[in-house]
This record gives C-alpha cells, sequence and structure tokens, in this order.
C-alpha cells in the first residue's frame, strides 16, 4: 500500500486519511478489505459472465460485458483531460448512465463526487468548488429542468470551473456524453489502491455548511461483504432501486452490488409507488430499501392492487420516524417477505442489519436493528442528558474532506459520534431515541437547520429565528421556522420559501411551517434552547388536537 504513515492518518493519492494500522490489518485478515478493485471485478465478470444483466433501466438491459465496454472507452475519454485522482462529479438521475460514469471513474482511478439533482445552485456551487472537482455530469433535461444551462451559470462563477458534459441532452456548448464513447482512444488504466478515496459524499452537518465524506474502495467492499451475508442476498437478486444514486444507499445497490454479489439492479428515475409495485411483480423484485415514505406508498399501493410481492425477500426501512405499526402492516400484507428498520449514515453505512428473522416482527418494527455490523457504543451525551451512539467498523468513512470537520466527529478510539441518541434492549437491539445533533431528516435527506437560519437571519423582516424538526407521520419529520420578527414587520411562509428559493436552496430544505413569536427561550450563555421550543410546539399540537 502505497503512502506515507503517520500517527493517526495516511496519505494516499495526495489525500489524507484517517488510519489505524491495526485495524487496517484486522480488516484485510478477516476479508472485509481486499487488495482487490471493483473495477478488476467488473473486468472478471464482464468475461466470465457477460450476458448476465447489471442493470435495467425501463426497457433497456445492460449485461456486464456493454457496461465494461462503455465503462473503459468513458475512462480513456476522461483520461484525456484529467489524471487519476481527480473529482468527477456527477448530478443524475437513476440512469443507466450514472452506472457507467461510476464505474468509468474508478476505472480510470478517479474519485467520484454524486450530487442530487435536487440541489440547487448555492449547493451546487459550493460543493464543485469544495470538491475541486474536474469534470461533472448532468442531464441535458430532467422534470423540466435544463441542467446544462444551470451548470454553465453556476460553473461561471467557479475559480476553476469543470468541464460539463450533458447526458441524453443535445449539444448547446457542453460535451455530450455519447460523443465521450465514440471512438475512444484507447489507453492504459491506472494502477489503483483500494485504501485510496474512491467517493465523496456530501451530507448536511450543524455547521451550515455541507461535508464531504470520503470512502475508500476498501470500506465500500466491506460494507457490501458485511450486507451480503446479513441481507438474504444471493446470485440473481433484482434490487428496486428508486433511491436516489447520489445517496449512499441506491449507488451501492445500482453500482456496487450487481458487480460483487451477482444482483440487477431495476433503476426508477422517478417514485411512483403504483408503477413501483407492477415493476416487483413483473421483473421478480427481490430486494428494496427506503425511507418510511417508500414503504408507506409501496404499501398502499399494494393493498390497492390486491399484490402481496410473493419474490420480495427483504425490505430494508431506515431514517426519522419509523412507526412500529407501519413495519407490522407491512409484515402482514407481504408475507413472504421480511420487513424490518435499519440504522445508519453516510459516514458509517448501516450501523445495524435488522432483524432477517420473518417470525420476530417485534424486534423488525420496535427497534433499529442489531448492533452486529459495526462495534457500537453508548456513551454519555455532552449536549443532551441521554447516551450518544457511537460506531466505528470497516464500513465506515476514511475522513472528512475538510480536516476541521473531524474536529469533534471522533472519540479517542476512532469511534464515529453519530448525534443520535439511542439503548439497546433485549441485549445487542438499538432502539435511537432521539438526537444530540441538530439535524433534520426529511424524506430521508439530512437537513441543517443552521444553514437555513443562517440565510434567513439575513431577511428584511426577520429578527431571529430557529428551525426546529417536528415529528410527520408522512415523511418522518418536518422543519418549522420559529420567528421573532423585526419591529412592525409580519413576515409570512411564503415570503421566506421564496426569500430561500432566490438564494438557491434546494426545496427539500424549505420550512413547511412558520411560527411568530415575540421571543425565543435562551440559556444563560445566551444560546437558543430548541428543545423549549420543539416541546412547546407539541404541547401545543396536542392541545389543537383535542
Amino acid at each position: 500500500m502505497a503512502g506515507e504513515e503517520l500517527a493517526a492518518e495516511r496519505i494516499i493519492a495526495g489525500r489524507r486519511l484517517r488510519w489505524d494500522a491495526a485495524r487496517a490489518a484486522d480488516a484485510y485478515g478477516r476479508g472485509w478489505w481486499s487488495r482487490d478493485t471493483l473495477g478488476a471485478m467488473l473486468g472478471r465478470v464482464a468475461s466470465d459472465t457477460p450476458e448476465r444483466v447489471v442493470i435495467e433501466d425501463g426497457r433497456l438491459r445492460i449485461d456486464c460485458a456493454s457496461l465494461y465496454r462503455d465503462a473503459r472507452a468513458l475512462a480513456s475519454a476522461m483520461l484525456e483531460t484529467a489524471l487519476p485522482g481527480s473529482v468527477v462529479s456527477m448530478m443524475l438521475p437513476n440512469w443507466h448512465e450514472a452506472a457507467i460514469v461510476y464505474h468509468a471513474a474508478t476505472l480510470a482511478g478517479m474519485v467520484v463526487h454524486p450530487i442530487l439533482p435536487s440541489m440547487r445552485e448555492r449547493e451546487i456551487a459550493f460543493m464543485l468548488d469544495d470538491a475541486r472537482s474536474q469534470m461533472v455530469f448532468v442531464p441535458g433535461e430532467f422534470r423540466g429542468r435544463d441542467y446544462a444551462a444551470i451548470l454553465q451559470g453556476v460553473c461561471a462563477g467557479l475559480r476553476k470551473p469543470p468541464r460539463i458534459v450533458a447526458v441524453r441532452g443535445e449539444s448547446s456548448g457542453q460535451i455530450l456524453f455519447e460523443d465521450m464513447l465514440r471512438d475512444p482512444v484507447p489507453r492504459d488504466l491506472p494502477p489503483v489502491d483500494p485504501d485510496a478515496v474512491r467517493m465523496i459524499m456530501y451530507t448536511s452537518g450543524t455547521t451550515g455548511r455541507p461535508k464531504g465524506v470520503m470512502h475508500s474502495q476498501n470500506s465500500i467492499h466491506a460494507l457490501i461483504r458485511q450486507l451480503g451475508r446479513h441481507w438474504l442476498i444471493a446470485p440473481g437478486d433484482r434490487f428496486l432501486v428508486p433511491s436516489p444514486v447520489s445517496h449512499i444507499g441506491g449507488s451501492i445497490y445500482a453500482f456496487e452490488m450487481p458487480v460483487m454479489l451477482g444482483t440487477s439492479a431495476v433503476l426508477m428515475d422517478q417514485w411512483d409507488a403504483a408503477a413501483g409495485v407492477a415493476a416487483m411483480r413483473d421483473r421478480g423484485v427481490t430486494h428494496m430499501a427506503g425511507a418510511t415514505p417508500f414503504l408507506e406508498q409501496l404499501l398502499s399501493a399494494a393493498q390497492a392492487a390486491d399484490e402481496r410481492l410473493p419474490d420480495l425477500k427483504l425490505f430494508v426501512c431506515g431514517g426519522a420516524g419509523v412507526p412500529p405499526a407501519l413495519i407490522e402492516a407491512a409484515a402482514a400484507h407481504f408475507t413472504g417477505a421480511v420487513v424490518t428498520r435499519v440504522y445508519g449514515s453516510t459516514e458509517v453505512p448501516v450501523v445495524t442489519v435488522g432483524t432477517t428473522n420473518r417470525g420476530d416482527v417485534a424486534h423488525a418494527a420496535r427497534t433499529d436493528g442489531r448492533a452486529g455490523i459495526a462495534e457500537v457504543r453508548l456513551v454519555p451525551s455532552d449536549v443532551s442528558g441521554g447516551r450518544e451512539i457511537v460506531a466505528r467498523g470497516p464500513q465506515m468513512l476514511v475522513g472528512y474532506h475538510r480536516a476541521e470537520d473531524e474536529a469533534s466527529a471522533f472519540d479517542a478510539d476512532g469511534f464515529f459520534r453519530t448525534g443520535d441518541l439511542g439503548e439497546l434492549v433485549d441485549g445487542d437491539y438499538l432502539v435511537i431515541s432521539g438526537r444530540a445533533k441538530d439535524i433534520i431528516i426529511r424524506n430521508g435527506e439530512n437537513i441543517a437547520p443552521k444553514e437555513i437560519e443562517d440565510l434567513l437571519a439575513g431577511h428584511p423582516a426577520v429578527d431571529e429565528v430557529a428551525i426546529v424538526g417536528l415529528p410527520d407521520p408522512r415523511t418522518g419529520e418536518r422543519a418549522c421556522a420559529v420567528t421573532v420578527p423585526r419591529a412592525g414587520q409580519a413576515p409570512d411562509l411564503a415570503g421566506l420559501t421564496a426569500f430561500l428559493r432566490s438564494a438557491g436552496v434546494a426545496s427539500f430544505k424549505l420550512p413547511e411551517r412558520l411560527e411568530l413569536w415575540d421571543a425565543l427561550p435562551k440559556n444563560a450563555t445566551g444560546k437558543v434552547v430548541k428543545h423549549e421550543i420543539r416541546a412547546t410546539l407539541l404541547a401545543q399540537d396536542g392541545k389543537d388536537d383535542r
């Protein structure tokens, strides 16, 4: 393994990684980490099983040989203008081209940077600049948005703008994806270190700006191997993938598992529950994972169609606010499947694996899974009265893109501080009881209240503002803006959301409720006490319901 050893760090391919030599040796020894790489694996399956379908995109079927051929061609084209180790961004829907870009970057020894298509100009500009992206792949048009034009505007304001590649687009000054695949100059592909960073994925943090989570080939390799052992996965299984491939979950189901575990991915670029039920029935889908709204809507559509989905083996549900009754109802309807809750994050994907015992509905519904895929500890929280969950494992991040983001993210033993509060029941089952970190999770998306608060502080009608999360049966949580107006002003929700939209804020981050208060509760040091705000709103809602 090339690199310079440091006390608790290692420099690989020019990037600083967190490193524990003893734990790395253990991960290699137990087979969680490997000298093998995803690119080498793709080459082998293309040779051994060339006609095996790995991706279904509508009526299009992509087999191993085709995926490898196109990924190699794109890798060669990318290496004409960018060096190994460069960051390549992709802001693509769940299209098969996203898999080609992902594997091409892997073969070229580059770092993939997925961006949610729902992001807006402000967030896109920050991430492209922060990651120092060299190339960005975007749809020519998707859901009525001209992404190529949007990216041209964003890149015009960057110091070192990346090259824009339009996928399924027409020439308007950008490079066309199809042209990059056509007649590439053959190139020798560079050697790839499996310990090097292979992905940077940004997640909302309490600092008010996104944080770049870095994963290596090996951290993702460990995750896939663990899931292969715990999630009832067999060669030939099919995953329905409506969750964005720009999320850690969607990416592994669409890109990694088909190569490493012999599965295939049935892609949906726009979630529609009735269409999802039909696709699962017609394509013999065996697995699906998603946040609460996916399961809720899937179950409703299946009940309406009187469809039991007999091929379904496992539905994995995660995110904030998974109602036990939903898990129980889904398990009762999908009689051949295990429906279970799990817990994880971008930093430590899949901390718990859920239960795969069909008869153990109680633990599947009322806990967040067994703490067996990662080491889990509960430690006294320094910001609340509960116990914070800390976790570590071979699948955890190898560091943050900015070193300063690590200052309070890990404890002395290298455990990641999740910011979630919990308890263990019945031995090793984890139950999430709340959060110490100021994060709202809506429809599986993280929202950093501070980011929105900082923006609204600049609104002429706002004197003070606090954003808090409240339970929502449909989305898990919703954001409420509690605002102290300036004298003589009366801001309304429409005006505040319009102000945030004009600042380039993504729609999923917008507050859904506004409360006007005379003052915000504060402690002796002047800090806003959000748990009091939340408790007041919950009591008010309870009173209103009676």
